[in-house]
């Protein structure tokens, strides 16, 4: 199977503070890979470098087969990312956010059946502004997949929707997931990661503290509950007495 993402000891350090110590992981083609870890563990300065956005301080990245430093015009074609905080034009319509992406890419996917899709088909009149926070939410997913990417990267992806809108978003996903997409995910819902996640890996202070399913990381930590394997391994459950 082909590697989407391939990561070799990748190293980041802002002054004193190193965010990335030595991480090395990999994604497969079709499958859905969770990051999971605490605040300020290195989640985002790793999709960072790995978008090729920051500058690894040393270390090796591929996304689908190119440098994302180098080759960063071929692979913005080919990869969606949605991320927790958009800032757009205040008054700017749905429709018109969807047409300005749609037009940044060679063979876009049609945005207006994305939005029915996801559920915001009613809205494309409507300016961003006024959207509630869980149709924003939607909205970012939707932006995400108009390039009709081979790799997408989403960030706490269901955040602001109810729990049958996010039961709705997984399903969607893993169809999208069996018709060939990679999904690299970050998120703090653990029934989230259960639900979609091949593999997670746990960043705990810039370091990878666990790779693998996660039937193995609950039979690594004796626990029959991902969240409480979670706590562990991630060092929040020490942060929490």
């Amino acid at each position: 199977m082909q590697e989407v993402i391939k990561v070799e000891h990748l190293s980041k350090s802002y002054g004193s503070l190193l965010a990335l110590d030595n991480i090395s992981l990999s994604v497969q083609q079709n499958k859905i890979l969770g990051l999971l870890g605490a605040n300020g563990a290195g989640k985002s300065t790793a999709i960072e470098c790995i978008l090729g956005t920051k500058q690894a301080d040393s270390g090796a990245v591929s996304v689908l087969g190119c440098n994302p430093r180098k080759n960063r015009r071929s692979l913005f074609q080919k990869v969606g990312v949605q991320f927790q905080q958009c800032d757009y034009q205040p008054e700017i319509k749905v429709s018109e956010l969807c047409e300005e992406t749609a037009c940044l890419y060679k063979g876009p996917a049609d945005w207006k059946q994305l939005c029915t899709q996801f559920g915001i088909g009613d809205k494309l009149n409507h300016a961003v502004k006024s959207l509630s926070g869980g149709e924003r939410q939607r909205l970012f997913i939707v932006l995400a997949l108009i390039p009709n990417p081979q790799l997408v990267f989403f960030d706490e992806l269901t955040t602001g929707l109810d729990a049958r809108a996010r039961r709705d978003v997984w399903r969607m996903l893993a169809d999208l997931k069996d018709k060939g997409l990679t999904i690299f995910l970050t998120s703090h819902f653990m029934d989230e990661v259960e639900a979609l996640c091949d593999e997670i890996c746990i960043l705990r202070k810039g370091k990878i503290v666990f790779q693998g399913t996660i039937e193995q990381a609950k039979l690594q930590c004796n626990c029959g509950k991902l969240e409480d394997a979670y706590l562990m391994l991630s060092g929040e459950e020490e942060t929490e007495q």
